[in-house]
């Protein structure tokens, strides 16, 4: 969250004019705040259990383009936006080191692409992604025991 009292300022004045005003769709936050979060280190993948599923489908469909906002929910105000966000981490990533850099990096971003005031950012880490998930693509827990 922007701390500084002047860029509130700056940036309500910027989205209502005398000549207009400019509204920015939830959807758009939402994009931008799932791009901001997939550029942090440690984040495997934006979403919960159901929202990754159906990006995976969505993955294999030829032409398929990806869905930034995957896992990004969001409240936009005429001149505020909060943000909730679930993630998948890797593992041995500090998970509360992560979570700050996300939510600083998403705050950035919104503020700046945006001129709203972005007033929280909460996180959710839905699961820790195992580097043997990663190498075979199966859940060691599952896999059968015999072949």
């Amino acid at each position: 969250m922007s701390t500084d009292p002047s860029f509130a300022a700056a940036s309500s004045a910027a989205l209502t004019t005398t000549q207009g005003r400019t509204i920015i769709a939830d959807a758009v936050v939402a994009k931008i705040a799932g791009i901001a979060t997939r550029e942090i280190d440690g984040v495997h993948d934006v979403g919960g259990g159901t929202a990754r599923v159906v990006g995976a489908l969505r993955d294999r469909i030829p032409g398929a383009r990806v869905n930034h906002s995957q896992g990004v929910a969001v409240e936009v105000g005429e001149k505020q936006a909060a943000i909730d966000i679930g993630i998948v981490a890797e593992y041995g990533v500090a998970l509360h080191e992560l979570a700050a850099g996300i939510r600083r990096n998403v705050i950035t971003a919104v503020e700046r692409m945006t001129g709203l005031e972005v007033t929280e950012v909460n996180i959710t880490v839905y699961d820790v992604i195992l580097f043997d998930e990663l190498e075979t693509g199966v859940d060691p827990d599952v896999a059968p025991r015999v072949q």
